[in-house]
């Protein structure tokens, strides 16, 4: 048996894969999480084979599905990992990969599909979405640097460039040139704009 960590917030849609996988003779649900922190304790407790993480999972310290499995592949290096998500944005991906993830299945796929990407990345198997793999490579890799990610996702909430600089203890002058250097990289006229670009295409 396939042993499986099963990670999503929305907890309607988290029981309707659990149910779905328990179909399958050689998979078994053996942990879920709604949330990073709880993907650890449970991966801690459980051991499972493989996790499936969803992207985008509020609640925690660790922010998403994607710091997650970072978290994870150094607490549990034998566990393979598939990232399930709504959101095929081609930034995901490359997250996803570095962070150490052997998958990427989009939530819409067909049934098979997902308990295939299983099986596949419990062989040792790379399993990826194959539209959003070529999206990702058409649209290339993020143009920001770190710390430009860092000040746009300070910008998110729309923080003044006075709380962005107290919160990653920056220079106000240093976030202004931060902030003016993302908004040109992302080809927008606003920072408000390049917020919503980036995390349309994963960036952030």
């Amino acid at each position: 048996m396939i042993r499986v960590l099963l990670a999503d917030d929305q907890a309607m849609i988290r029981g309707a894969i659990a149910a779905m996988l328990g179909l399958e003779g050689d998979i078994e649900v053996v942990a879920q999480a709604g949330n990073g922190d709880e993907v650890l304790a449970e991966a801690g407790r459980a051991k499972p084979d493989v996790a499936l993480l969803d992207v985008q999972m509020p609640g925690g310290e660790i922010p998403d599905g994607i710091a997650a499995a970072a978290e994870l592949h150094t607490l549990l290096p034998t566990c393979r990992i598939v990232i399930l998500t709504t959101f095929g944005r081609p930034g995901y991906l490359a997250r996803a990969m570095r962070a150490g993830a052997s998958g990427f299945v989009v939530k819409d796929s067909p049934p098979e599909q997902l308990a295939d990407a299983v099986r596949r990345v419990h062989q040792g198997l790379r399993v990826v979405d194959p539209a959003l793999a070529a999206e990702s490579l058409s649209s290339g890799a993020s143009p920001l640097t770190a710390r430009e990610r860092d000040v746009l996702l300070a910008a998110a909430d729309g923080a003044t460039v006075s709380d962005i600089a107290r919160r990653l203890h920056l220079s106000e002058g240093t976030v202004r040139n931060h902030l003016s250097a993302a908004i040109g990289k992302t080809d927008s006229r606003t920072r408000a704009e390049a917020v919503r670009t980036a995390d349309h295409n994963g960036w952030l």
